[in-house]
């Protein structure tokens, strides 16, 4: 059994972008700019936006933090991201998820600039996934690829299992797994809530991908030997024997799964890890873009 190690992973893809950095500061060059936008004070949200900017300090990139009350209106948002899409000093940025419930995430997402979508959620860089064509692949999703590419985890002709259909990273994954290429080329099976006689599909998998957010969902009766097991899945647990009052588990019994897995990812330290470096290569891909360097 091999750990796919997310940390790790994250961290070479790191130095590869501050080589790439570094290099453009030698030129004299623009350095890529990311923006982020959050609305309210959501501590899981806050927590994940600050780790975003120190990672852009870290490999050399400009970043700013927009902050925006809990009462700020879908008007000014809107009005917010205008204002960025029209920034040319601003490569690419996010809009932090959820939003609060006056506000359309959906008319929200939509507005951003395709061009500056580093988040991948637009309509047009979505369909254009579809289709196969360059564009920018949701983080987490291209966080997946990179480690099975990396781990050099065969996937030609292999049944893929996918556990979830949010607009996120299960749609996104099961449109990837199948595409031609590496990793690709295999035979996908997406799966939800409504999915009847889950346990007979996903004993058949030889790659499981699970993005539910229901701890130890994944049992070990549900997955044969040598399969491959990405848990995208995070949840806090209440736990006051621990420091932080909570400790962190994913879709999977990883306990037991992993006796069976010939490749797993583990939580947390896998898919995490690599969600915010592959945000900052697609950063780096938009800055490219905007200098008509791809």
């Amino acid at each position: 059994m091999t750990i796919l190690d997310g940390k790790a992973t994250s961290e070479k893809i790191k130095l590869e972008i501050t080589e790439e950095v570094n290099k453009m500061k030698a030129n004299n060059e623009k350095v890529p700019h990311l923006a982020a936008i959050i609305v309210g004070n959501d501590g899981a949200s806050l927590t994940y936006v600050n780790s975003k900017v120190k990672s852009c300090e870290r490999v050399g990139f400009e970043s700013t933090m927009v902050r925006m009350p809990s009462t700020t209106s879908e008007t000014e948002l809107l009005k917010k991201i205008k204002e960025l899409n029209e920034n040319s000093d601003i490569d690419g940025f996010i809009v932090q998820l959820p939003l609060p419930k006056q506000i359309d995430t959906q008319k929200v997402l939509m507005a951003v600039d395709p061009d500056k979508d580093v988040d991948g959620f637009h309509p047009t860089n979505f369909g254009r996934m579809a289709l196969d064509m360059t564009t920018f692949i949701p983080a987490t999703p291209f966080g997946i690829l990179e480690l099975l590419e990396r781990y050099e985890v065969e996937t030609s002709g292999k049944h893929t299992v996918v556990i979830g259909r949010s607009h996120i990273v299960g749609r996104p994954m099961s449109i990837l797994m199948g595409r031609k290429g590496f990793p690709g080329n295999s035979t996908v099976t997406l799966t939800h809530s409504r999915t009847k006689n889950i346990t007979q599909i996903t004993s058949q998998a030889d790659i499981i991908i699970t993005a539910l957010g229901v701890p130890g969902f994944l049992k070990a009766e549900m997955v044969k030997d040598d399969a491959v097991v990405i848990d995208v899945g995070i949840t806090r647990v209440p736990d006051e024997t621990k420091k932080r009052g909570y400790y962190l588990t994913g879709d999977v019994d990883f306990e037991n799964v992993s006796k069976k897995a010939s490749f797993i990812t583990p939580v947390p330290g896998g898919v995490g890890p690599m969600t915010i470096a592959m945000l900052l290569k697609n950063t780096l891909l938009a800055r490219e873009r905007h200098r008509g360097l791809v």
